[in-house]
């Protein structure tokens, strides 16, 4: 008996990793005739409709899976998932919530409800999260960068700009991290500093265009309208739409003069 078993389970995983969910969650279904209230193939069946986006069925076989395993953490974030797509966003704080009062050392749960929470504009809330996801793991560096970004995103530059440089210690090959430095240096009035890291991100992709034309603005900004010029061409290489082009164009032509 256990070896027909495993064989379903074994046919209903090879059919979800060849994307044929709708198999799949049959085959997941015909397992449990075997044992009904096994979390395992529960999540597993409320993940094959939510891949089939039938959402109804896979909240439905989440809240099971939470019934019968309540410290589920893969079930919290699956179910979170599925409420976000519907737009039920307060639903998914509030399984998250739970999640965490059920595990509040568990720092996957807690970094997903600190983006529910940004996503229904509660920074402080979000804040709390990261900041006690650090008490936790204290070079979790997703938790820096969130940080940073909600900072950023209230005005703090400061702190955005500290939490940032935490993650360039340890990460020096992130051309997006450096862009992000770079505008909140710039934001906190540092051309010197937001030069510095646009050059870093370039130095890491010469293919990043954006901070070419920050780059060709920040100089400019400093009358160095030379160097300005030569950001500018080097943004004009890369394939802009032909309204940004133009007007690209006619900034080199007006600080040419």
């Amino acid at each position: 008996m256990e070896n027909e078993i495993n064989k379903e389970i074994q046919s209903a995983l090879d059919y979800f990793k060849a994307g044929e969910y709708e198999k799949a969650a049959d085959a997941f279904i015909l397992s449990l005739e075997n044992d009904k209230n096994n979390p395992n193939i529960l999540n597993n069946i409320g993940l094959c409709y939510s891949k089939l986006a039938k959402d109804d069925l896979a909240i439905e076989y989440f809240i099971k899976t939470l019934s019968f395993n309540s410290k589920s953490v893969q079930t919290y974030i699956n179910l979170a998932d599925v409420y976000f797509r519907n737009k039920r966003i307060i639903d998914a704080i509030n399984l998250l919530e739970n999640g965490v009062t059920l595990m509040p050392q568990e720092i996957a749960l807690k970094h997903y409800l600190s983006r529910f929470y940004l996503e229904d504009c509660r920074y402080d809330l979000a804040m709390e999260q990261l900041f006690e996801i650090l008490d936790i793991d204290a070079d979790n560096l997703d938790a820096y960068w969130d940080l940073g970004n909600i900072q950023f995103e209230i005005g703090d530059y400061d702190s955005a700009i500290d939490n940032y440089e935490n993650v360039l210690e340890k990460v020096t090959d992130n051309s997006v991290l450096y862009y992000q430095t770079a505008i909140a240096y710039e934001a906190n009035d540092n051309v010197d500093k937001a030069i510095s890291n646009h050059l870093k991100a370039i130095s890491c992709n010469e293919n990043f265009h954006p901070s070419y034309k920050k780059l060709g603005i920040l100089f400019m900004a400093r009358d160095d309208y030379e160097s300005a010029i030569e950001y500018f061409q080097d943004y004009l290489n890369f394939d802009l739409p032909a309204e940004e082009k133009k007007s690209i164009e006619d900034i080199i032509k007006r600080i040419s003069k």
